[in-house]
Order: structure tokens, then sequence, then C-alpha cells
């Protein structure tokens, strides 16, 4: 097994065989954490930096009890009380931080490039976990490596991915990598939430929500980011709530054995209903598992360490 990657900045960059290699160490370290002692010491005397510009619950959590379980040393920096908010520039920051010689940075930045900006200027590995509005890979890895472990493949699916597509790097990411295992991409979304020339990208574009979202095998809801909004993209929440929401009666259009998926947070009576993201066919916290699992597997393939996987079985 190789992996030749020393960071991970898009999807863009990984081939077929790169995938295969981070799912199958992944489900490896998937079943490190469902043991009744999580912990390996695969990543011992390796030091792992979040350093996150934005607000995040699951991928920042996460990425720490990835490294915590492969027994890293991990480190949270808080923004909002560094020298960020003295003036400190992101070039000063990270080359503060190089200087204490870390094995790998996750960076999440409102600026699309910061990542890549520090994969030039740091000698370590960087690891992008949203910049922001063009990409967010440990996103699309972890999607992928929930619905390979619900239905076996993602080869020839129906995926069709709904909301504002337009403000969302989960959608730019994933498109990119269903795109490299063959599935059928759907995008769904009313015409001012879907940016120009997407379509480029290899996908089908449905301002219908019930057509848009028939008979697919993977349902992918994103969250309106009414941070994001400006001007009248939209009438009013309630009215994206009544013509694209999605409930019952709609996700009842899809595949009997659907996926329901969402990267969160969710806006709850918004894009979807408690009852579909509570339901039967919801893989909401199936994602959250499986992100923790991917994150492992980004950190111990990307420190190069390839020969300590026995050490997890």
């Amino acid at each position: 097994m190789t992996f030749s990657h020393r960071s991970l900045l898009d999807v863009d960059t990984l081939s077929r065989g790169d995938v295969d290699t981070i799912f199958k160490s992944a489900d490896a370290f998937f079943e490190v954490s469902r043991r009744p002692i999580r912990k390996v010491p695969t990543l011992r005397g390796k030091t792992v930096i979040n350093l996150f510009y934005e607000a995040s619950t699951r991928t920042r959590t996460s990425f720490e009890i990835a490294g915590k379980r492969m027994s890293a040393d991990v480190i949270n920096m808080n923004v909002s009380a560094s020298s960020v908010k003295k003036g400190e520039t992101l070039y000063d920051t990270v080359k503060t931080l190089e200087a204490m010689h870390p094995d790998i940075v996750i960076v999440r930045h409102s600026a699309s490039g910061a990542p890549s900006f520090l994969d030039k200027n740091l000698r370590c590995g960087v690891i992008n976990a949203g910049d922001g509005m063009h990409a967010h890979p440990t996103q699309a890895l972890l999607d992928a490596f929930t619905i390979r472990k619900k239905r076996g493949s993602l080869d020839g699916l129906k995926v069709a991915i709904c909301g504002d597509v337009a403000h969302s790097r989960v959608a730019r990411s994933n498109v990119r990598l269903l795109n490299l295992f063959g599935a059928e991409v759907r995008v769904v979304a009313p015409r001012t939430l879907i940016p120009r020339g997407f379509e480029e990208m290899g996908v089908t574009i449905y301002d219908d929500v019930e057509k848009g979202i028939a008979d697919v095998d993977v349902l992918m809801i994103l969250r309106i980011q009414r941070e994001r909004l400006r001007g009248a993209l939209l009438p009013s929440l309630r009215e994206y709530s009544r013509t694209f929401g999605i409930n019952e009666r709609r996700l009842a259009l899809a595949s009997d054995d659907v996926i329901v998926m969402h990267p969160g947070p969710m806006n709850r009576g918004v894009e979807i209903e408690p009852a579909v993201a509570d339901g039967a066919q919801s893989a909401v916290l199936d994602q959250v598992e499986a992100g923790v699992a991917i994150r492992m597997a980004l950190l111990y393939l990307l420190t190069g360490e390839i020969t300590e996987l026995k050490e997890t079985s």
C-alpha cells in the first residue's frame, strides 16, 4: 500500500487508487473506534495542530479525536484568543507554528486558497478542513466512505445533491469525488442557488425538487447558509422549505432504500424535516462516525508511517 501525498488540499489531487487506499485504512480505524479501549500508538510522537479560523463542531472535533485515538499530541489553536486578533498575518502565524515543528497542520479558513498558501509556506503537511466556498475534501471522503459502507460500492449510483449549492464547498468536493467513481450526480436547487457553469462539472441540474430526487439512491441535503446569502437569492426560508424542503412525502419519490445524508449543521424545518433527519433512512450520524475513521486514516497516511497499520488490527 502506497500513498505519495504530503498534503490534502482537494480531492482533485487524488486518484481512484488513492481513495481506495484511504478507504482501506479507514476500514481498520473504523473498528478501532468501536473497541472498548479506543487507543492505538500509531502516531505516538507526532504533533497535529488544528488551526480553525471558522466555527466548526464536527470537523474540528473529529480531527482532535482522530489524532488522540492514535496517540498524537493534538494542539487546538484558539484563533479568537491568538495573535491573529492583534493583526498577525496568516503567513506570520504559520511560520510561528512551523518553528514548533508540527508534523501536520489542519486548517479551516474563510478565504479560498488559504490551505494552498500554507502548503507552499510550510515544511510539514497540510489538510484542508474547508476553505471559503472552494473545497472540503475530508467531508467528500467521509460521505463517499459512508455510501460505500451502506451500499458496497459507489459505481453507477444515482446521487442527488439538494440545497444551497452556490455557497457549498461540500457540494463541489462531492461532485468531483463521485464523478471519479462513475456515479450519476444530480444537483437540485433554485436557479439562484446554482453557480453559473456548474453543469460543466458533469452534473445534471434540476430546479424541480420532485423530478430531481425521483428514483435516486443517495440524497445529500445541504444547509441553507443564511450567513452567506446576499440580495434576493431566496424569497424567504419558509418559501424554500415549501418548494425545496425534503419531507417524508418527497422522500417517498426516491428509491425505496435511499440513503439520506447531511453534512451538518442542519436547519431543521428548512432544508430537512425532523422526520427525515431522524428517520430510518438517515445516515447523518453514520457520517459523523465515518468522519473520525477517515480523518484517522488521513493523519496516518500523510505522516508516511505506512508500515505501522498492523498495530491497529
